[in-house]
């Protein structure tokens, strides 16, 4: 199975795909979130995932997908993403006007998993277009058609919302924030992120990936003495991947952890200080 799939890579395919019934995508859960999200499953409640950028929220919800057999359809928010672009538009198609339902109306029909990924992005009145999916009446209205859809019964929202964002122009709405669940998420313990590691670069010798996990976990004490994002996890696995490419560690460390970061000389030398301490 895992050949064919290779095989499909950089091939286009629907945007609405049920999950693959292999093996599921590797998730280390942090605490309860697999039974909270499970729970408002049941209940078809909007769900939000709270937390720093690389924390593993997106891996989680393919995870979920994968759990509950529903198709997952992601939208990457931008501040020039429209209504439209959600919900869909009137094209020309010859001399004909023809309706295309955009990803959301699509998610909606099926009763899929419809995950609006870092939504703080989008800009505000490109959100208020979800706000009659997330109450009780769980309808998508289609004003350019001069129509509203009734949710298929299984269709889910969630929103991924990093708070490290906030600011005075993109911040989420309390009306918007109040119809969801929130789930909080962090970077895992050391333990946890060496199992993860392990996981996605298992070639890494394991005295690298302990000095690599403790780097990361030092580095993220300077998120508050200017550096606008932490050190991620998903960073740590770039740089545990570069060693494994045979890339020297300082240099690994480097270019997934430091350059990618910080444009401030300053701030670039504290975290080679960091690295030095580790690996030099």
């Amino acid at each position: 199975m895992k050949q064919l799939v290779n095989r499909l890579r950089g091939v286009e395919r629907d945007i609405l795909q049920a999950p693959e019934r292999g093996d599921p995508p590797y998730y280390e859960p942090q605490g309860n979130e697999i039974q909270v999200f499970e729970a408002a499953w049941r209940k078809r409640l909007p769900v939000m995932l709270k937390g720093p950028t690389g924390c593993g929220k997106t891996r989680f919800l393919e995870y979920m997908a994968w759990r509950l057999n529903r198709p997952l359809v992601t939208v990457a928010c931008h501040e020039d993403l429209t209504s439209a672009d959600l919900v869909g538009r009137f094209l020309l198609e010859g001399e004909q006007t023809v309706w295309q339902d955009g990803p959301l109306t699509r998610a909606v029909k099926a009763g899929a998993i419809c995950y609006l990924d870092e939504i703080v992005e989008a800009r505000t009145d490109t959100t208020v277009v979800i706000h009659p999916l997330t109450d009780h009446r769980r309808r998508l209205p289609l004003e350019k058609k001069g129509q509203e859809i009734e949710a298929h019964e299984d269709f889910m929202l969630v929103i991924s919302y990093n708070p490290g964002y906030q600011t005075v122009l993109k911040d989420l709405k309390p009306s918007t924030k109040q119809r969801f669940i929130g789930i909080q998420f962090d970077f895992p313990d050391e333990a946890l992120e060496l199992r993860i590691l392990a996981n996605e670069v298992p070639e890494l010798n394991p005295q690298l990936a302990r000095k690599l996990v403790a780097a990361g976990a030092r580095a993220r004490a300077l998120k508050d003495h200017g550096l606008e994002e932490a050190t991620s996890t998903r960073a740590l696995v770039y740089a545990a991947s570069m060693m494994a490419a045979g890339l020297a560690p300082m240099e690994a460390c480097r270019v997934a952890m430091v350059n990618p970061v910080t444009d401030d000389v300053e701030l670039a030398e504290a975290l080679m200080e960091i690295v030095r301490a580790y690996f030099e």
